[in-house]
């Protein structure tokens, strides 16, 4: 009766431990705490830690600060230039108000505003610059985000007051700096078309200005080219009757455009031309693509070479085990789990150097500013200049799918790196093993 009672309990303490079992994973990790006199395994073990921990870090910075300055440049320029625009025939025509006030009303538009653009040729002081006036209603000018933000309150209140929008005019700090311009400064612009009248068009018209504001958009290329002009007086001073060139929008999600377009469209009416800032800026929208993509490849590559270094210690570690490695197979370990362990081994490195290096990275960018100021403390230097980038701090934006694709990027490379040398040590043959030891 004791012998039966007992056999279940044998035969259930005898039952092979399953695969990741605990004896497996503590002899993964006794095997990384190797002495330095078994081959300074412990020591490969830190510098690949090291090695990944920093290549996942520099990954993370390098990519949320591209992506930082991806999201502030669009958002400056669509700011000055706006989302979608709609054009042709329908801004002819009676019923232009309309439409205006059917686009305002579609679910997603922030705002939708009239705007004129001409070239002209600046004068002042004897000094000729090249100019583009756009003329806009003096209440839709909050529309222009940063440029609005960047004049004084009398500018705001002077521009568009007086007979047919007055002569208060706003120009970029790029183009007032060019030509040693200020405030309340008289500028002459000309007009290559030039005014109409009862004897038809006059041909060039010269006329003057007072800067009323000097704006910034922070875009340099905007700053030193563009001037706005209350929408009235820059159709008459250009000859344009009561012409628009477009109808502006500006969108609650600029990157929901596509989605927008159907809606914009049927408000619109017929008559309606709809653009979108993916067309305008084709070229520029495209190198931004191009270089995400060329850089994630080239940080990828980092990355993968950090991840190599598991490869050397785990290898080293396989040879200084292969005594350990053949007595374990012999008392019936089988070549899984020898698979496993080294396996474990090479994939606890990844995995503590992928987590300490997202922890690192994020904690860089998220306290960017901070490290800035330190940084230049430090060295006595700008390490970057506003009057240069137009901006007060690097940008930094955390995308969470660049996170994701760091992190599984990593953590493959890892045990691809621990795979290698650790299948070489599941294929050991015990007794080849101890033939000589």
């Amino acid at each position: 009766m004791t012998d039966a009672t007992l056999a279940p309990a044998t035969t259930k303490a005898m039952k092979p431990a399953g695969p990741f079992s605990a004896w497996e994973v503590g002899l993964a990790l006794r095997y990384l705490r190797a002495k330095r006199k078994e081959g300074g395994i412990a020591m490969i073990a830190v510098i690949s830690y090291v090695a990944i921990a920093l290549a996942v870090m520099a990954l993370i910075v390098v990519m949320s600060i591209m992506a930082g300055f991806r999201s502030t440049l669009l958002d400056r320029m669509l700011s000055f230039n706006g989302h979608m625009f709609v054009q042709g025939q329908l801004l002819n025509t009676p019923e232009r108000e309309q439409a205006l006030q059917r686009i305002r009303a579609v679910p997603g538009v922030q705002s939708a505003v009239p705007v004129m653009t001409s070239y002209s040729l600046v004068r002042t002081a004897g000094q000729t610059n090249p100019a583009a006036v756009r003329g806009i209603r003096p209440e839709d000018l909050p529309a222009t985000t940063y440029v609005y933000a960047s004049i004084g309150d009398d500018a705001k209140r002077k521009f568009g007051q007086g007979l047919n929008g007055g002569d208060d005019i706003l120009i970029g700090e790029g183009l007032a700096a060019s030509m040693g311009l200020r405030v309340g400064d008289s500028v002459t612009l000309f007009s290559p078309t030039g005014a109409t009248s009862a004897f038809g068009n006059l041909g060039g018209l010269d006329k003057a200005y007072r800067v009323g504001g000097i704006f910034t958009s922070g875009t340099a290329e905007f700053d030193g080219l563009f001037i706005f002009m209350p929408l009235e007086q820059s159709q008459i001073f250009f000859g344009r009757d009561a012409a628009w060139d477009a109808i502006e929008l500006k969108l609650d999600e600029p990157d929901r455009v596509e989605q927008m377009l159907t809606p914009v469209v049927q408000a619109a009416g017929p008559g309606a031309l709809v653009d979108d800032w993916r067309n305008r800026m084709a070229a520029f929208w495209g190198a931004l693509k191009v270089e995400r993509v060329a850089m994630s490849i080239i940080l990828g590559l980092v990355v993968a070479i950090a991840a190599l270094n598991i490869i050397s210690g785990i290898v080293m570690l396989v040879k200084n085990k292969t005594r350990d490695i053949a007595i374990l197979r012999t008392i019936g370990a089988s070549q899984s789990s020898m698979l496993r362990v080294f396996f474990m081994a090479g994939a606890m490195i990844g995995v503590a150097g992928t987590i300490t290096g997202l922890t690192l990275g994020l904690l860089f960018c998220l306290n960017i500013g901070s490290v800035q100021h330190f940084l230049e403390w430090i060295f006595q230097t700008k390490l970057f200049d506003a009057d240069v980038y137009m901006l007060d701090a690097i940008p930094a934006l955390v995308d969470p799918m660049d996170v994701v694709w760091v992190t599984l990027w990593s953590l493959f490379m890892s045990c691809v790196a621990g795979l290698i040398p650790s299948w070489q040590a599941a294929k050991l043959d015990p007794v080849e093993a101890l033939r000589y030891e």
